[in-house]
């Protein structure tokens, strides 16, 4: 199923006129209008408007936001509105209410306040997306659907009766035998062979887990209860979707979080028609975490370009402290998306509410509704913009030669595993290896473990700490054809169990990488330990020939060589002169292996030479906060720094914001925040991505 074709960007946002009387609608409008908006999405909080009770069906005010939509011209995104269930559904059915990780079972209120084993939420879920998809689905206005909203939120996973017995079934069918399960989670410690199937329950507070849900006892359990709660998602979205399908073939999705650990995006990725997430970074200096999460998001569907279904024009409400985006920033990481693979840019929310828990949440219109205000203002600029863009970036793919793998199971099991050092952040890890490559400019994917590696010269695998798959093999084949992989600390430990490997570390990626580790030491946070490396930094002036000193952090690899060669060496604590990082060549590629969460400088060092033979890097590259990212034959310079940057051009091309044409050799100025959207003339480039 496909969206239909655009004329330019997407472009607006979540709209609730249901909060507003009709006159107000009036002034929205005419704002939408000065800020060049054209696509709204409408109905994900409105369960209870249109159902007031369990047999009643109120369509009115929907019929009325959709038509006005219409008449303004208007493209609408319509939501199947289960986000969150009324008062009415709560009250009369109790098991539609979660039971939390600490065994509570919750009344009525705030969202992501159902249970999706529920039979009562899932049936009447189902009728309400089957209902609204049935009347609209042939309304001009309604271009794609939304089911749903951020599933897992705040709550996360439910714990109730209904989950711990469908929590079983799910257990049956992945092992089919009580002996495959025991022996998968590895109960004859402490006494935990199970011996009937109901004597199982969900890892909760109250079972194998202590302090939080990091902390357990047996792995095993709550790796398969996070499998098990995705998968119980996915269904309740399929079955929604499945409802929608029986009325309409228009494009369906759901809107995700970014780098969400509770839910395994890529195993929802085939059941959606394209993929959608909301943009709500931690802080200001969040711009390389963003781009990881793009990457992530276009690398759901194969490189397909996605939509930032959400960010804010200017401040969250939810965090301790929320501040605003500084001047400049919504433009800059708006198009950063749109860089990165964003077929859409939407916002939460259009106009500022008046009351309840997000009342102070940032909107395109404020609670004066006026249009001078300074986020109104950049966030028209910008709707003009994405106007004099037009539709040159629609469709549009990134060219990447090098990939990330990201994997949620290794996410799951590394982070509640009781060694060797619980500050070790899957993520943050993860995004240690990407930073560099994005700062030189390699286009890039994110991609799940099982994705083909073929395409690629570079593959990164941060903390790829459970092998599933033939991954082992298929890493081994890029080295063997030319090609350079990248691995780090706590990978090849575990198989798909969460069991330890009987063999030597890293387990089946031992060979690869030429080593063997028989120890792993792990400091505090605050006590680093001293290294060296005799590499210098490709992209940056070579300055002398002495040994650069750097840190390694949090664990320690105690690396034996077996046919590599160190490249960092320990100069600190009991492993003094042991490797700290190694490569090896393998066939006709290579293979590097970080033996510690290494220093920013040191870490960059290294990755910008493990792929410096394959010339992947920008021209840009070393310039500081410069991102420099193409999607087909556009290339998208971005200034996140705080100096100006005055660019020299190798490629002909045309400003597609400025209709400028320039010519290789000219100079291009960006300020901070600037943004520059160059189409590079035919003749310098020899492929068409799109």
């Amino acid at each position: 199923m496909t969206l239909p074709p655009a004329s330019s960007i997407r472009y607006g946002g979540d709209y609730n006129p249901e909060q507003w009387p009709t006159e107000t609608w009036d002034d929205d409008y005419a704002a939408f209008n000065a800020a060049h908006m054209n696509t709204l999405t409408v109905g994900v909080f409105m369960w209870s408007l249109i159902q007031p009770d369990e047999t009643t069906y109120d369509f009115d005010v929907l019929d009325a936001i959709i038509d006005r939509a219409h008449a303004e011209d208007r493209q609408v995104v319509l939501a199947t509105a289960t986000a969150a269930v009324p008062p009415w559904l709560a009250t009369t059915y109790p098991d539609v209410n979660r039971v939390d990780f600490e065994g509570r079972h919750h009344n009525y209120g705030q969202r992501h306040n159902a249970c999706h084993s529920s039979p009562n939420y899932r049936r009447l879920a189902t009728e309400l997306a089957g209902r609204i998809a049935q009347r609209y689905a042939h309304h001009p206005a309604v271009i794609a659907w939304h089911i749903n909203n951020e599933y897992g939120g705040y709550g996360g996973a439910c714990y109730c009766d209904n989950c711990a017995q469908e929590f079983r079934t799910w257990l049956t069918r992945r092992y089919g035998t009580l002996d495959a399960l025991n022996d998968a989670w590895y109960t004859t410690f402490w006494s935990h062979r199970y011996t009937n199937w109901d004597q199982i329950v969900p890892p909760t507070i109250l079972s194998e887990h202590w302090k939080s849900p990091n902390h357990t006892a047996f792995q095993g359990i709550t790796l398969d209860y996070y499998r098990f709660t995705t998968d119980t998602m996915i269904r309740t979205f399929t079955e929604e979707k499945d409802a929608i399908r029986a009325h309409s073939d228009l494009p369906v999705t759901t809107n995700f979080m970014g780098l969400y650990k509770p839910l395994d995006y890529h195993r929802w990725a085939p059941h959606l028609d394209f993929a959608s997430w909301d943009n709500y970074p931690p802080d200001e200096h969040s711009a390389n975490r963003m781009a990881l999460a793009h990457d992530t998001m276009r690398g759901l569907k194969n490189g397909q370009p996605f939509w930032v279904m959400e960010q804010t024009p200017s401040t969250t409400a939810s965090r301790d402290v929320n501040p605003v985006k500084k001047p400049g920033i919504l433009g800059l990481w708006s198009w950063q998306s749109v860089a990165h693979g964003a077929d859409a840019v939407l916002y939460f929310q259009m106009r500022q509410n008046r009351g309840a828990c997000e009342k102070y949440h940032g909107a395109v219109l404020n609670h004066s509704g006026r249009l001078d205000t300074r986020v109104f203002t950049e966030a028209a600029t910008l709707g003009h913009d994405f106007d004099t863009l037009g539709e040159h970036t629609q469709g549009l793919r990134t060219p990447a030669r090098a990939a990330v793998i990201l994997d949620w199971d290794s996410w799951w099991a590394l982070e509640m595993s009781d060694g060797p050092n619980r500050h070790l952040s899957y993520i943050d890890t993860v995004l240690r290896l990407y930073t560099p490559l994005w700062e030189a400019g390699v286009p890039l994917d994110v991609i799940p473990i099982t994705a083909p590696l073929d395409t690629y010269d570079v593959v990164v695998a941060p903390a790829l700490h459970m092998l599933t798959t033939d991954i082992t093999q298929r890493l081994t084949d890029v080295a063997h054809r030319g090609g350079t992989v990248i691995t780090t600390v706590m990978s090849g430990r575990v198989d798909t169990n969460d069991h330890a490997f009987l063999d030597i570390t890293p387990g089946p990626l031992a060979p690869l990488f030429g080593i063997r580790i028989d120890e792993t030491d792990a400091h505090h946070p605050n006590d680093p330990v001293t290294l060296t490396t005799d590499l210098t930094n490709p992209l940056t002036p070579h300055r002398t020939n002495t040994p650069t000193h750097g840190t390694g952090h949090l664990v320690y690899d105690i690396i034996q060589l077996d046919g590599a060669e160190p490249v960092a060496t320990y100069t600190g604590d009991w492993f003094t002169g042991t490797p700290a990082a190694t490569r090896r060549s393998v066939g006709a590629g290579d293979a590097w292996y970080i033996g510690t969460i290494l220093d920013d400088t040191t870490m960059t060092t290294i990755m910008h030479n493990a792929i410096a033979r394959h010339h992947i890097t920008s021209p840009f590259a070393a310039t500081p906060g410069l991102e420099h990212t193409r999607r087909g034959h556009i290339d998208f310079l971005l200034n996140h720094h705080h100096t100006p940057h005055t660019l020299t051009l190798p490629f002909n091309g045309t400003n597609l914001l400025t209709g400028h044409t320039l010519t290789e050799g000219d100079t291009i100025t960006l300020n901070p925040t600037d943004v520059a959207v160059i189409a590079r003339h035919r003749d310098h480039t020899p492929e068409d991505t799109n």
